[in-house]
């Protein structure tokens, strides 16, 4: 049996979009440290992107840049190109975060610290000899990249149904950032996949680099959250349990257990295709109100204007 990719459904057409950055700013100034009043295992466990996404999706970025020779297909050129405009602006965003924790009285420098070495070091550019070396190292952190926007599309579309958020009173501010950065990961989510595909697609290669994601991203959360709880400066001998995450996922402020559980098999399915998950228009619809993506197309247009 061949080990390459069966013939999986592509995107439809009426579901592309071109993908564009959108220059959002936000004000963090009025943003508590417990922005999901009462809930700090909430707030940090949701936190942790901030911690995480800088530096993955500089990665990505990086990696992408690499890719891009290999590309023989133009659509898929240009939403290559959207994709790393989009994911540079998304690191930007959290980075932007960091400076508010600290003046909180979190400083992630200790756990980003990791993060970053992960990415820079253990997944970074390897000194090997040009041809099939370089073009295998190449080829895995693609399959990697696909895999982990399995989960960045899963948690998009969660967080744009999380209503639960919303009735607990979550800080407007934070919920416009995970959302509009979440409805861009639905905008764009087949186009990791697709890139896999269009340069690999080995079914092997997407079994293998999905369990080196999934156990990367599980480790690191849990990482991360111990770490927020740990040091926050108002919970006395703050912990993190299992039990918690799985009783918010029951409640809806955060992701279900079995709802992830359930991604995994869909993931590895021969049939997959990312075009399954989420809803274009849904994730169109937020940006059409989101209060930072209309400020950001605002000052565009105003720009256009005074050009």
């Amino acid at each position: 049996m061949s080990h390459k990719q069966a013939r999986v459904p592509q995107a439809d057409d009426a579901e592309r979009v071109a993908l564009t950055a959108r220059k959002v700013s936000f004000s963090w100034e009025d943003t508590p440290l417990h922005w999901v009043p009462g809930d700090p295992f909430t707030t940090h466990t949701i936190n942790v992107l901030h911690l995480l996404l800088p530096a993955g999706e500089r990665w990505f970025v990086h990696v992408y840049r690499q890719v891009l020779p290999h590309i023989t297909d133009e659509r898929l050129r240009e939403d290559v190109i959207g994709f790393i405009g989009q994911e540079a602006t998304h690191s930007q965003a959290h980075d932007e975060v960091l400076p508010h924790l600290r003046e909180q009285g979190l400083d992630p420098t200790p756990y980003t610290a990791q993060v970053d070495w992960l990415f820079e070091k253990l997944l970074g550019d390897r000194t090997l000899p040009p041809g099939r070396a370089r073009r295998w190292w190449l080829m895995e952190r693609v399959a990697i990249i696909a895999a982990i926007e399995h989960y960045t599309a899963f948690l998009g579309d969660w967080i744009l149904n999380a209503e639960e958020l919303d009735r607990r009173g979550a800080d407007p501010t934070m919920l416009d950032l995970l959302r509009w950065h979440g409805a861009e990961e639905v905008e764009h989510r087949s186009v990791a996949f697709e890139l896999f595909l269009h340069v690999d697609g080995d079914y092997r290669r997407r079994v293998r680099t999905w369990a080196t994601a999934f156990g990367a991203l599980m480790f690191l959360w849990q990482r991360g959250i111990r770490f927020f709880m740990a040091n926050d400066p108002t919970q006395v001998a703050g912990k993190a349990s299992v039990k918690d995450f799985y009783l918010r996922g029951r409640s809806g402020t955060l992701p279900a257990t079995g709802e992830i559980v359930k991604s995994i098999p869909r993931y590895l399915a021969r049939s997959y295709h990312p075009s399954q998950e989420g809803s274009t228009a849904q994730a169109l619809a937020y940006l059409a109100v989101s209060p930072a993506a209309r400020a950001a197309e605002a000052a565009l247009d105003g720009g256009r204007g005074a050009a």
